[in-house]
């Protein structure tokens, strides 16, 4: 599906996991399957693993029709569950486009879009436990504030969490309308949307545990790589691509380097570059979403061999 969700930086994508034909890729965000379609025409005899929990992406990927291609209808947080059932010890390259898709923004009826009125939904699958309904509802004012402060960085994250306890005092709210009305007060003049757009952000990230699923996945991820692997992950905004560029340079999420008796840093991978890659004006110009967009390719190092970095 073409118009499902427009790759960002596609070619750099691609290129950058060094493709070997004839071995096995991962595609842990499959989607509408336009960063897959491209993998799977660098490929021969090499499989590749793709991972969604969407119901929607299921479909795309069927469309494909493809013997190499092997989807897995599971959170990417699953990474080393579903190689390890599908008898893969360990992969060549490994792909991240993160964040929400183009598709899921369009479909207002999940939630996920300040554009008309949908129920307070906001969950990847539907399957989840928790709603957006249930954050809004039910997490407590001190909760609230602490969503929107690290998962929206929205400046008077309090005040927020005291608008909404104050409208849910005179009944639940219930679509994304409620929400923005109830907060519509603090909205800061001409950048309505953009503060809408945080704090949807933040809800998103509580409702599908985004950034614990994707420290458990770069963990996993950086175990399955083979020797000299490419992790490649393209994030949209800095609490993501935070959490990538530290374990990519330091082996964990804080940027802490450890160093063995000989100096060298303690971690699984290398940054190939040490600045991520971004689209370039022209790209931007087509697709709005591109000029958010950092892309960062990790090399995994040899076992008991982490050289020191020249970055």
């Amino acid at each position: 599906m073409s118009d499902y969700h427009v790759p960002v930086m596609l070619h750099e994508c691609v290129e950058g996991l060094n493709i070997d034909p004839t071995k096995t890729y991962v595609d842990v965000t499959f989607g509408g399957g336009g960063h897959s379609r491209e993998i799977l025409k660098h490929l021969t005899t090499g499989k590749l693993v793709v991972f969604d929990q969407d119901p929607d992406a299921k479909k795309n990927a069927e469309a494909i029709n493809d013997d190499r291609l092997i989807f897995c209808a599971a959170n990417f947080r699953y990474l080393k569950r579903y190689l390890r059932l599908h008898g893969i010890k360990s992969v060549a390259g490994i792909l991240g486009d993160l964040g929400i898709s183009s598709h899921q923004i369009d479909e207002t009826s999940r939630g996920f879009s300040t554009r008309g009125e949908a129920p307070l939904d906001m969950r990847m699958a539907q399957s989840g436990s928790i709603s957006a309904k249930e954050v809004i509802n039910e997490y407590d004012e001190g909760k609230l504030k602490e969503i929107f402060k690290l998962y929206g960085e929205i400046t008077h994250a309090g005040k927020a969490a005291s608008l909404i306890i104050h409208a849910r005092s005179a009944g639940t709210i219930e679509t994304t309308l409620d929400l923005m009305n109830a907060l519509r007060p603090m909205a800061p003049r001409g950048k309505e949307n953009r503060f809408f757009a945080q704090v949807f952000q933040a809800i998103r990230i509580e409702v599908n545990e985004e950034l614990e699923t994707l420290r458990e996945m770069l963990e996993q991820g950086a175990e399955v790589l083979e020797e000299g692997g490419h992790f490649v992950i393209e994030s949209y905004h800095s609490l993501e691509d935070r959490l990538v560029k530290n374990f990519f340079k330091a082996g964990n999420f804080e940027g802490k380097h450890e160093k063995d008796f000989y100096g060298n840093i303690l971690r699984p991978l290398k940054p190939l570059k040490s600045k991520p890659i971004t689209a370039s004006n022209a790209e931007i110009a087509q697709n709005r979403r591109a000029r958010s967009a950092k892309l960062r390719i990790g090399v995994k190092l040899a076992e008991n061999n982490n050289p020191k970095s020249d970055i």
